[in-house]
């Protein structure tokens, strides 16, 4: 790996609330001083509904140790979602499927170490049924969840759950409501 590579994969493409890039910032200094920047957050549904979910690794910079969505990155500058998505669903998960963009918002979350979350996340759907084979650095466990068994748990313990989750977890409801099974 090259220095220009290194600089590369630790950049986040800084965004305006339209989600038009306006430049690049290192990750961590964008989460320490708080700038929107383009994310996304991927949900795999396996063939009963259930949502595939990670326990982000206790070495993650922010939120370690905390149940989310299947995978969530960021596109480096000059990759689009699409791209970043699938690249960072087989890097973190080991695993390969199709993806569909289902929506976008946009969060601001003060989470531990004095760290700001300000993201518009693209949020992605998918289908996986076997398990997955997870990078350790980035996984430390995962299981398949129902939508109502989960929905319950975050009511009870919100702390267990990253903040990016619990935002978005009203919308992909309505939208997992409304397929037709």
């Amino acid at each position: 790996m090259t220095p220009d590579s290194l600089r590369t994969e630790d950049e986040v493409v800084l965004v305006d609330e339209q989600d038009r890039a306006i430049g690049a910032m290192g990750k961590l200094q964008a989460h320490l001083e708080g700038k929107l920047h383009r994310a996304f957050s991927i949900f795999l549904f396996d063939a009963s509904g259930r949502l595939l979910l990670q326990r982000r690794a206790d070495t993650k910079y922010h939120s370690a140790g905390l149940w989310t969505n299947t995978c969530c990155s960021h596109p480096r500058p000059g990759e689009s979602v699409d791209q970043a998505a699938l690249r960072r669903l087989q890097e973190e998960m080991g695993i390969s499927t199709a993806l569909t963009e289902q929506f976008s918002f946009t969060y601001r979350a003060e989470l531990e170490n004095g760290l700001i979350e300000h993201e518009l996340d693209h949020v992605l759907f998918g289908a996986w049924s076997g398990p997955p084979d997870p990078d350790p650095a980035e996984v430390s466990e995962w299981r398949y969840a129902d939508a109502d068994d989960l929905e319950e748990e975050m009511r009870l313990r919100p702390e267990r759950y990253t903040f990016w989750l619990r935002a978005c977890w009203p919308r992909v409801r309505q939208l997992i409501r409304a397929e037709p099974t």
